[in-house]
C-alpha cells in the first residue's frame, strides 16, 4: 500500500482522525502511559514516548475530545511494511504460519484508551469510535482483512461488541510483564454479514460518517471496498457483502 490515504469524522463531541504533528506527538505520550507505564510491554524512555520503527510506515487514528485532548488511538500498519507479527509478537503464531501480506491486509497495533478516562461508559464509548475509526480507515484504504495482538481478556471483549476476531495461534505469556496475549484475524466481510444479521443498527452506525463539514455519508462498508476494486479494475456492476 504505497499511498496511505486519511481518514478524519465527527463522532458526537469529538473527532476520529489519522493524526499528524503535534496530535501524532500526543499518541506516542499515551502509548508511553499505556504500553510501558501500565501494562510495562515496553521499556520505559526519558522523554515519555514510546516510539518504534513501525511509525515510520504506520499510520495512527485517534479520538479527540473538542478541547484536544487525546483519548484514544490506534496505530495501523499496511502491508507494505513489515508487520509486528512478524518480529516481536512472532511467538503468537503456530509454527510455519504463514502472514497474509496482500495488498489488502493490515495490522491494528498500540490499540490503546486514555488511562486518565475512569467512567467505564465513557471508556467504553471511546473504544468504540476507535474501533469506528479502525473499520473506517480499512474502508479507506481497500483493507479487508487485519491482523491485531492484544490481551486475551480483551479479545473476548471484542468479539462481544461483535468483532469477529478470530485467534491464529494460541495464548503465550510474554515477557517483560508477562502479559497474556493472542494473535487474532479479522475479516471486514464477516463483520458485515454478521452484524447485518444481529445488529443492523450497530452495522449502520459504524458504517455512516458525519464529514467535518456536517455532511452525513452512509454505506462506508465492505461491499464500498469491493466496489471500488472492481471500479478500479474497469468492472461495473453492484456488489453486496
Amino acid at each position: 500500500m504505497s499511498d496511505v490515504r486519511e481518514i478524519a469524522f465527527r463522532e458526537d463531541e469529538f473527532v476520529v482522525k489519522t493524526l499528524r504533528g503535534e496530535e501524532l506527538r500526543k499518541s506516542y505520550q499515551l502509548r508511553h502511559k499505556v504500553f510501558a507505564e501500565s501494562l510495562k510491554w515496553v521499556p520505559a524512555s526519558a522523554d515519555g514516548e514510546e516510539v518504534d520503527m513501525y511509525d515510520l510506515w504506520g499510520s495512527t487514528v485517534g479520538l479527540l475530545h473538542q478541547d484536544g485532548t487525546l483519548l484514544g488511538m490506534a496505530r495501523l500498519i499496511p502491508s507494505s511494511g513489515r508487520f509486528m507479527l512478524e518480529n516481536e509478537f512472532g511467538a503468537l503464531l503456530p509454527r510455519n504460519y504463514r502472514i497474509r501480506k496482500e495488498r489488502d491486509t493490515a495490522e491494528i497495533t498500540r490499540l490503546a484508551v486514555n488511562p486518565a478516562i475512569r467512567d467505564p461508559k465513557l471508556s467504553t464509548r471511546i473504544m468504540l469510535a476507535v474501533l469506528k475509526g479502525i473499520y473506517q480507515w480499512a474502508v479507506e484504504n481497500e483493507v479487508r482483512y487485519y491482523y491485531l495482538e492484544v490481551e486475551q481478556r480483551f479479545l473476548r471483549a471484542l468479539r462481544m461488541f461483535g468483532f469477529p476476531c478470530e485467534p491464529v495461534g494460541p495464548a503465550v505469556q510474554l515477557p517483560p510483564a508477562g502479559a497474556t496475549a493472542v494473535a487474532a484475524f479479522y475479516d471486514m466481510w464477516r463483520f458485515d454479514e454478521r452484524n447485518a444479521e444481529k445488529r443492523p443498527d450497530f452495522l449502520q452506525w459504524i458504517s455512516t460518517i458525519e464529514t467535518t463539514d456536517g455532511t452525513v455519508v452512509s454505506g462506508r462498508n465492505s461491499a464500498l471496498i469491493m466496489t471500488e476494486r472492481l471500479a478500479a479494475a474497469g468492472i461495473t456492476g453492484s456488489v453486496t457483502a
